[in-house]
């Protein structure tokens, strides 16, 4: 009688590869599973132990989640008209500010600030000019209600992204579900805004990269003038050429706009604003939370010879100025615009990867 060994041994084999097979395609499976983290490129030097990258725990940066935020940020199904997007007010050739004093809104609705540039967001603490904000997804929530800017409600946004083609899979891919809602637009936009990172300006070449020749020698006054004399990195901080402070430079002698005291409420508040960011700030005119400035120059008259000492709430952190030793001929002011036009980043300003996706 025949054995029937090698046929139970084969049935066997068979049976274990299958199943070996079936273990290893799950396991490649998991191992791609669930969005791809993504790492935030920048030089070592940008990050020290007083400016670091803010990720929240609760929004990890993943290559889905900024593709899916890129494509929301000049999606214009999110203004009631179908014509605004976040871009609309938010130029790349202008850092990511809008070069009109006041942005427009819904029904020829003009704001009262200057839409602020998008640049390094990750190392910032908070948001707006006046500070109300403390992370870029409670940032993200506001244009979209408010009637100045893209004015529209929640409901009516998701709904028009669901007809849209292409929406359902892509926060899929983000987030693990088709049932989003406005927290997924503004986790997926705040993704996208912390990738707008730019530290290639010339002034970076010069100073960190030893490139002798990446300034003129009129920059090279500017950048002894900026981080001496003229006290501008006293609220300008390297890397990121700015500070983690709210406060009033004395821009006018009688407060005109409450700035962070019109959401606090705070007699000492009034007036105060966040320091903004100066690279690329060539770039971003105008000048100002208000925008009244149209050039750097006018800019560094203004500290120059400008500032308003009796300003209510005028801040310590100005005291050069309260001690009267600003001072700066036309030479040091020539400079010193020249030196800050040599923190602009044209590759930021024109990489394709931060501009609207091709459909």
């Amino acid at each position: 009688m025949p054995s029937h060994k090698p046929l139970v041994f084969a049935i066997v084999a068979l049976f274990v590869l299958a199943n070996a097979c079936a273990v290893k395609h799950t396991a490649q499976r998991s191992v791609h599973a669930g969005p791809t983290p993504y790492v935030l490129r920048h030089p070592p030097w940008a990050v020290d132990s007083a400016h670091r990258v803010n990720i929240p725990y609760d929004n990890p940066t993943t290559v889905e989640g900024v593709a899916l935020g890129r494509r929301l940020f000049y999606e214009t199904a999110l203004s009631r008209d179908n014509d605004l997007s976040c871009g609309s007010c938010h130029v790349q050739r202008h850092a990511f500010s809008d070069p009109r004093r006041y942005s427009i809104g819904m029904d020829g609705q003009q704001g009262t600030r200057n839409a602020m540039a998008l640049v390094n967001l990750a190392w910032s603490h908070f948001f707006f000019w006046d500070a109300r904000a403390l992370t870029i997804e409670l940032q993200a929530f506001e244009p979209v209600r408010d009637h100045r800017e893209l004015f529209n409600a929640w409901p009516e946004i998701i709904q028009r992204l669901k007809e849209r083609p292409g929406y359902d899979e892509l926060f899929d891919a983000a987030f693990g579900t088709m049932a989003y809602d406005s927290l997924h637009v503004v986790y997926a936009l705040a993704q996208f805004e912390r990738t707008l990172i730019s530290f290639d300006s010339p002034f970076d070449r010069f100073h960190y990269g030893c490139d002798s020749t990446a300034l003129t020698p009129a920059q090279q006054r500017g950048k002894d003038l900026f981080f001496g004399r003229a006290h501008c990195m006293d609220c300008h901080e390297l890397p990121v050429f700015q500070d983690h402070t709210v406060i009033n430079i004395g821009l006018d002698s009688t407060i005109t706009d409450p700035g962070m005291g019109g959401h606090t409420g705070k007699a000492w508040h009034m007036g105060r604003f966040k320091t903004p960011t100066l690279r690329n700030i060539a770039a971003s005119a105008p000048y100002m939370h208000d925008g009244r400035f149209a050039t750097l120059r006018e800019v560094v008259d203004l500290y120059a010879d400008g500032v308003h000492l009796n300003t209510p709430n005028f801040d310590d952190h100005m005291f050069a100025w309260k001690l009267g030793v600003v001072k700066l001929d036309e030479r040091d002011r020539d400079d010193l615009v020249q030196f800050m036009e040599a923190l602009t980043d044209t590759a930021f300003l024109t990489d394709p990867a931060f501009g609207p996706p091709t459909k």
